[in-house]
């Protein structure tokens, strides 16, 4: 925020202001030097919504931070159509509609918060890693067409979150690989 300049801001989410530590956040960005910090309420997987909200911007749009996570693990032979679509509607579909959304805007900065799942898979997480593949490859696509494109394929968060809040000692072992 303070070494890019960035003093207008946009966090949307499905729960919007009433997310767990959404005021902590407007506070903390106001403090770096936000003049202003919009919170909507807004599925970015749903691209009607999104496309409205977009379109009701009064500046112009000069970057994008996908940083959504869905998962839903099981393995392979247990995921069904309606499991997958729900990893990739919030991960994948948002990622792609904020890439046509924003197209003609040619923002200066796209990323993306992906994971290493996308590249090495992690036991379970088979609509995860395809979501998160899936986000790599619209920064490839963006990069070609000459836009800003960048996604970062994230390890295992120390700290919980919503996605590894849950995990037990057992879970992060078998996350971390061998060795």
């Amino acid at each position: 925020m303070t070494q890019h300049g960035a003093r207008h801001v946009v966090l949307a989410s499905r729960r919007g202001g009433a997310g767990a530590g959404v005021a902590e956040q407007v506070q903390e960005l106001e403090a770096l030097g936000a003049e202003t910090v919009e919170v909507w309420a807004c599925d970015v997987g749903d691209r009607a919504a999104l496309g409205s909200r977009l379109a009701g911007l009064k500046r112009r749009l000069t970057g994008v931070v996908h940083a959504a996570g869905e998962t839903d693990d099981g393995v392979i032979g247990a995921l069904t159509a309606e499991r997958v679509a729900g990893v990739l509607r919030s991960k994948a579909e948002a990622a792609w509609h904020l890439h046509e959304l924003t197209a003609g805007e040619e923002p200066e900065m796209f990323v993306m918060y992906s994971s290493a799942a996308g590249v090495l898979g992690t036991p379970g997480q088979g609509s995860y890693a395809a979501a998160n593949a899936f986000l790599d490859a619209v920064a490839e696509v963006r990069r070609r067409e000459g836009q800003a494109g960048l996604s970062l394929a994230w390890g295992l968060w120390e700290e919980g979150s919503g996605i590894t809040g849950a995990l037990g000692e057992r879970d992060r072992r078998a996350s971390r690989g061998p060795g």
